[in-house]
């Protein structure tokens, strides 16, 4: 069964900082993006960022400029460091595996980590 692991879920104040991780077994193959999104109570899960095996990132509106999502290659390894955090940000915050293989198609997710974000 293949697992994600995600850590760094936390509550902070306005304005904090929190950093993300979500690590995934290396036999995943045929990745075209990587990311995160998140869902807060009595909402739609929605995309946070994505990032692609070659680096290419995509974010939200709401977080531009605030979140930065990197990856590390040797690792298998995503982060989402997440700046000027406000309270709109309190959500469980999920990892995405998307892969795409001979046209199908499947998505692996974490468990899910909780980011509370207190005014």
């Amino acid at each position: 069964q293949v697992r994600l692991v995600e850590s760094g879920g936390g509550q902070v104040q306005t304005g904090g900082s929190l950093n993300l991780s979500c690590n995934f077994p290396s036999s995943i193959l045929h990745i075209k993006s990587m990311g995160w999104y998140r869902q807060a109570p009595g909402k739609q899960r929605e995309l946070v960022a994505t990032i692609t095996p070659w680096g290419s990132a995509k974010y939200a509106e709401s977080v531009r400029g605030r979140f930065t999502i990197s990856r590390d290659s040797g690792e298998n390894t995503i982060h989402l460091q997440m700046d000027s955090l406000e309270p709109s940000d309190t959500a469980v915050y999920y990892c995405n595996v998307y892969i795409t293989y001979v046209g199908d198609e499947h998505d692996y997710w974490g468990q899910g980590t909780q980011v509370t974000v207190s005014s």
